[in-house]
Formats: C-alpha cells, sequence, structure tokens
C-alpha cells in the first residue's frame, strides 16, 4: 500500500511538473508601434519630490498657504543654493549620514513651480523643524 502511495504520488509530481503553465507569447504588432519622437513631443516631463520623512508630508500640508507663495524664481534660486551646500556637506567625510543621499536638482531644468516650492519648503523643514543647518544666509523672512 505504502508502493501505491509513493508510485502515485511521483506519477502526480512528475505530471504537474510537466504539463504546461500559463504561457504567455508576446508577438510584435507591426501596427502598435509608436514613434518614440512623437510620443516625446506629445507628452510632457512630470517630476516628484521624494523625501523619506514621512513627518514632512504632514509639516507641509499644515505650513502650504497659497496666500504666501512666491515666484517660480524665487525658489529656484534658494533651491539652487541649497542644493549646493547639500550636495557638498554630502560629499565630505564625517558630516553627518542625513546628508548622504545627494540632490539631483539640475538648475538649467524647469521643474515647474510646484516642485521648486516643495522643496524650497523641505529645506525650510531640515533648518527650521529639525534645527539641521545647511547652509549660512537661508531666507528669514518667510512665515512658516
Amino acid at each position: 500500500m505504502k508502493q501505491l502511495l509513493f508510485i502515485t504520488g511521483v506519477l502526480l509530481f512528475v505530471w504537474a511538473c510537466s504539463t504546461q503553465k500559463g504561457v504567455v507569447k508576446i508577438e510584435e504588432n507591426k501596427d502598435d508601434i509608436i514613434d518614440v519622437q512623437d510620443s516625446v513631443e506629445q507628452d510632457s516631463l512630470q517630476y516628484e519630490l521624494e523625501t523619506f520623512d514621512a513627518k514632512f508630508k504632514t509639516w507641509y500640508a499644515l505650513h502650504d498657504n497659497p496666500s504666501q507663495y512666491r515666484s517660480q524664481e524665487y525658489y529656484e534660486n534658494w533651491n539652487r543654493q541649497y542644493v549646493v551646500a547639500w550636495n557638498s556637506k554630502s560629499t565630505q567625510p564625517g558630516k553627518s549620514s542625513f546628508f548622504e543621499p545627494i540632490v539631483g536638482y539640475e538648475p538649467n531644468i524647469d521643474y515647474g513651480f510646484e516642485l521648486n516650492h516643495k522643496l524650497f519648503y523641505y529645506f525650510q523643514y531640515v533648518e527650521r523643524v529639525l534645527k539641521i543647518k545647511i547652509m549660512p544666509g537661508s531666507p528669514q523672512g518667510i512665515a512658516l
């Protein structure tokens, strides 16, 4: 009886391994090919700021006040300075590991108002709430 169960188990195992599972076959359809150049011209790039501090999201939601918005150029100018200072600290040995990730902010790219505003407020959050100085001479007249 044990041999019959063993043989049946082996046969079921072999059968289960040999049957074709749901194999997906992908075929190229010439009608569905999209010219990459056309799609790039139609789509606009969107950038998103990712922070790894859950408290910042709450703080930002409470302090984001449209009546106190400044121009995109204002935020871009400050963000350039902050990014240079941040990245400088991130590459210096012995500095806090807080500055470890390098901020990939290119000054010649238009990131839009929303991202520049949020990035500026993240730097303000680090300096004012976390009390970690990023650079000297940061803006003091911002009501947060």
